[in-house]
């Protein structure tokens, strides 16, 4: 049970950063920004790469740091439930 909150609890706080990014390119020519952007690109990049080779950005506009959420979201929850009732067992 212990462990299915450690991993709930760090995926949520890595699917906030992710949100964070995507917020912070809307304000990619500012300094601030750019300075916060330059933190956290090597912390999701690596993640958001595997997603980039699969959907080129459409129009302009990267959809795979949505699509990289949705699946830490399902994941997280698949990982969860199975060590949360592996306890229970």
């Amino acid at each position: 049970m212990f462990l299915a909150e450690i991993l709930r609890s760090f995926l949520q706080i890595y699917m906030a950063i992710i949100f964070i990014r995507i917020l912070l390119t809307w304000f990619a020519t500012s300094n601030w920004a750019y300075q916060a952007m330059s933190f956290l690109s090597p912390i999701t990049d690596p993640y958001l790469n595997i997603f980039r080779s699969l959907i080129p950005p459409l129009g302009g506009i990267d959809f795979s740091p949505w699509l990289a959420i949705i699946v830490l979201q399902v994941v997280g929850g698949l990982l969860t439930q199975a060590l949360g009732s592996a306890s229970f067992g």
